[in-house]
C-alpha cells in the first residue's frame, strides 16, 4: 500500500467530567461529519458494551493487560476502576490525513500531551447544577457515587495549554455539537 503524501492530521483529545455529554457530543459530530476527513477512536475499555452507552470495544481485564503488554496501546490509564486504552491505529490514521478524535480522560492529559505535542485539548463544561442533574438522570450511580463524580470535577481546574479549546455545554445538544465539528474541521 502506498501512503499519499498528505499533512498530518490533528489529534483531538475530548475531555470533561462524567455527565458532561461527551459520549452525546461524540455520537453527534460522529453523525454530522459522516464522509468527511475526521476519525473517532474506538476505546478499549474493561467494560461491557450498553446499547446506550459509550461505542467502545469491551476487553476483559486479562485481555486489556495482554494488549498492553504487546504495545497496542499509544494510551492507557485507570479510572473508577477500569482499564482505558487508545490504540496505536491513531498514528497512522493521522499519518493519512484525517483528524483523529479520542475520548481522553483529564488526569491523562499531561501524559497525552507529552506524547502529542500539537495535540488540541477539547474541555467539555458543564454547570455543577447541570452536571447534578445529568448524573441522575443517567441512573448509572448510586448517590454517593455522584457525589464523588461531582467532587472529582471540581478537583479539576482547567490546564494551561496553548492549544486548549473550551466548549460549554450547558444548553442544547446541538449547539455544542455544532461548535465542536466546526472546531474538528479546523
Amino acid at each position: 500500500m502506498t501512503i499519499p503524501d498528505t499533512k498530518d492530521g490533528t489529534l483531538f483529545y475530548l475531555v470533561g467530567a462524567s455527565g458532561a455529554g461527551k459520549d452525546s457530543l461524540l455520537r453527534y459530530a460522529r453523525t454530522r461529519l459522516a464522509g468527511k476527513p475526521v476519525t473517532f477512536a474506538h476505546r478499549y475499555i474493561t467494560r461491557p458494551v450498553e446499547l446506550s452507552g459509550e461505542n467502545h470495544i469491551a476487553l476483559s481485564p486479562a485481555e486489556f493487560a495482554e494488549r498492553r503488554a504487546q504495545g497496542c496501546f499509544i494510551m492507557h490509564w485507570e479510572s473508577h476502576g477500569l482499564s482505558y486504552g487508545v490504540g496505536v491505529e491513531i498514528n497512522a490514521w493521522m499519518q493519512l490525513g484525517l483528524n483523529v478524535v479520542v475520548n481522553g480522560s483529564r488526569a491523562y492529559l499531561p501524559q497525552a500531551v507529552a506524547l502529542f505535542p500539537t495535540l488540541v485539548p477539547v474541555w467539555v463544561r458543564v454547570k455543577p447544577e447541570v452536571l447534578t442533574q445529568r448524573l441522575q438522570q443517567r441512573g448509572r450511580e448510586t448517590a454517593a457515587d455522584i457525589q464523588q463524580r461531582l467532587q472529582r470535577a471540581q478537583a479539576f481546574s482547567l490546564p494551561d495549554l496553548p492549544r486548549l479549546q473550551i466548549l460549554d455545554n450547558d444548553g442544547a445538544l446541538d449547539a455544542a455539537g455544532e461548535k465542536l465539528c466546526q472546531l474538528l474541521m479546523g
